[in-house]
């Protein structure tokens, strides 16, 4: 696999990722994230901003799509708990794959490169959650969302 930014000819197929992605939180009882959001206008900003990636399997079809923000997030700014850290971090938003393991050869490869990473879920994303957990990440709290 080979992860790199994301390409404006990507589009229809991170699109097609995030309705995936939706549709398996819908029915495994995640129903009130990704409401309409990422879409493609969201998709376009992270891509002009440099922060939207692809994740292509050995034949060059994209299996995996997420947004990773290497400025401080405004969401964190305010969390109940606290980080491990407070140095600088980058942050992964909005993983979507279509293959099992994507997930984690994700994380695998960020953490190559990035000594602090932050992700935040929604309490029902229970796939998520244990991806997170299989990975080595630690709850820190709940954070308050302003964007």
């Amino acid at each position: 696999m080979l992860i790199r930014k994301t390409k404006p000819n990507d589009q229809t197929e991170v699109l097609f990722l995030y309705e995936q992605a939706r549709s398996y939180m819908h029915s495994h009882g995640n129903v009130t994230q990704w409401i309409g959001y990422p879409n493609e206008k969201s998709l376009k900003e992270d891509m002009a901003k440099g922060m939207s990636y692809v994740v292509e399997d050995d034949s060059k079809a994209i299996v995996g799509t997420f947004a990773l923000m290497k400025e401080p997030d405004p969401n964190y700014q305010e969390i109940d708990g606290a980080w491990l850290s407070k140095g600088p971090y980058v942050t992964v938003h909005r993983i979507a794959s279509s293959q099992k393991g994507v997930g984690t050869y994700i994380f695998q490869e960020l953490l190559k490169q990035y000594k602090d990473i932050r992700v935040d879920t929604h309490k029902d994303n229970a796939r998520m959650r244990a991806l997170l957990v299989k990975m080595g990440f630690s709850y820190c709290g709940v954070i308050k969302l302003i964007t």
